[in-house]
């Protein structure tokens, strides 16, 4: 391919984008024979970083302005030694270029978010290339969605004529050779004839005079590495600051995850209204806690699509060198786990814990409140666990409705914990709601007495007088280790989570 503007043209599936995945060094090598050769020479190891990449499927964050993506890009791609000024000309400079001064500060879009037009937003995409200005620009399919700006030439389009004739169709061309009636024979044809232009003749012999004497890549040739044009902190700083923007501006995400919390939280808050120190109020609290504690957990589900949602987007920006896998995976947990796990629980917390009436401690009502987002947060880490792995929200969702199941019922309130069998009852260690049920429950009960002035000759057996009997009914440590342990386990269980995704 000579410097300039090379085309590959083929028909629908006949491997265009495999091909252009082979040559920028996109696709892995394993099974692959042959080399390619840059001005001769082989490729560096990081040539995916130098080169630029727009992929058919624009992937760029929708939530964000035209100028917001090319900045990102800019920030992360560009050296350190360019200022930020030059950096900030440079976006200028390419916003004008491209032609995208009209919408650079409106949002790029969302199935939401009503953004810019395809053409512009192709154009976006290939601006965040450009701003590195690659020596080699792979654009895979960059025509689909532009907007028609060329008059259209009377004759016909030689491109297209070129792929009827490959695609076999008789209305293209009337070909009188009876043994080019098919489709492979049409392609054997072509290939006869090529070999025997000139031009085929000067490729084959440039192309021997470039390999004469050059031995097979080995395969430490073959190896890929990415470089970073900026550290760590940079990077950090950068991603955290377009997700946190992202959760902001994306209402299905942020905003509705609270609303949805403060309605669970009015519901169970109406339901156990005012419960009172007696057999019915010993019933309702712990109706009410292990509720609380379940509904964490499934409302920590909704981080399955934290990865998969942006999963094309991380792999063409990571494997660009925008920033490095630790980076991502760091901002978009703390992120996750700040405005869609600790502000819901804790505004879960303040609204349900006073309408039900629970210990007016205030000690109490912070252990109420650090429980539950502890259940939240190893929820969530579990979630991501899951998803780390799945491309599609429903199959991960499915795994995890599955796990939250089984845990629900080792969580010590469908079934009494003690009085199961001990080859099965293993399985408890394993279950988040019961940590979260066990630490809710000494916290609260701890202390209460429901049978309040009642002679203990009239109390009908079976019923638990004090919280600490009850808790001794259900097989839970109420000690102080016996409170903090199910907060060590859950933080535990939340390391052991995040390790695996």
């Amino acid at each position: 391919m000579k410097p300039g503007l090379n085309a590959i043209m083929g028909a629908t599936g006949s491997g265009k984008s495999s091909f252009l995945d082979v040559l920028a060094a996109r696709k892995d090598p394993a099974g692959l024979s042959g080399e390619v050769l840059i001005d001769g020479a082989q490729q560096p190891p990081n040539f995916k970083c130098l080169s630029g990449y727009v992929v058919q499927d624009d992937v760029v964050m929708g939530t964000l302005t035209v100028r917001e993506n090319l900045t990102f890009s800019a920030a992360l791609r560009l050296p350190a030694s360019v200022s930020q000024e030059e950096k900030e000309q440079k976006v200028k400079k390419l916003i004008q270029e491209l032609g995208l001064g009209r919408v650079a500060d409106s949002r790029v879009g969302t199935e939401l978010i009503r953004g810019v037009s395809g053409g512009e937003r192709k154009r976006t995409s290939i601006g965040m290339e450009l701003i590195i200005d690659p020596p080699v620009l792979f654009l895979d399919e960059p025509t689909t969605g532009l907007d028609a700006r060329y008059t259209c030439e009377p004759h016909n389009n030689p491109a297209d004529f070129f792929l009827d004739i490959i695609n076999g169709d008789s209305s293209a061309a009337t070909l009188n050779n009876s043994d080019v009636s098919s489709s492979s024979g049409i392609e054997d044809k072509l290939v006869q004839e090529y070999r025997k232009c000139s031009q085929y003749r000067e490729t084959r012999a440039e192309l021997e005079r470039i390999t004469e004497g050059k031995k097979s890549s080995s395969s430490s040739s073959r190896s890929r590495t990415i470089t970073y044009k900026t550290g760590f902190f940079t990077q950090f700083r950068w991603v955290l600051k377009r997700t946190f923007q992202n959760l902001v501006l994306n209402p299905q995400t942020s905003f509705a995850q609270i609303a949805v919390s403060l309605l669970l939280a009015l519901i169970v808050g109406v339901i156990f209204f005012g419960v009172k120190n007696d057999a019915s109020g010993l019933q309702n609290r712990t109706g009410a806690l292990y509720f609380m504690t379940i509904d964490q957990c499934f409302s920590s589900l909704s981080s399955a699509e934290l990865f998969i949602a942006e999963r094309k987007l991380f792999i063409h920006e990571y494997i660009s060198g925008y920033y490095r896998v630790s980076v991502y995976f760091l901002c978009k947990m703390l992120s996750d786990f700040i405005t869609l796990r600790t502000i819901p629980a804790i505004l879960y917390g303040c609204v349900s814990y006073f309408m039900i009436g629970l210990k007016p401690t205030l000690a109490a009502f912070f252990i109420f409140v650090f429980s539950m987002t502890m259940v939240a947060y190893t929820a969530t880490a579990m979630a991501l666990a899951i998803s780390a792995d799945q491309t599609v929200v429903a199959i991960a969702n499915i795994f995890m409705t599955i796990t939250c199941m089984v845990m629900m019922i080792f969580a010590g309130f469908l079934v009494n914990l003690p009085s199961i069998a001990s080859w099965f009852a293993w399985l408890k260690y394993f279950s988040i709601p019961r940590y979260g049920l066990a630490a809710l429950q000494i916290n609260e009960f701890t202390g209460l007495k429901f049978c309040g002035g009642n002679n203990t000759t009239n109390i009908p057996p079976g019923i638990a007088c004090t919280g600490e009997e009850f808790l001794d009914y259900q097989g839970v440590d109420w000690s102080t280790w016996g409170l903090w342990q199910n907060h060590v386990a859950l933080g535990i269980m939340t390391f052991c989570f995040l390790t695996i995704a």
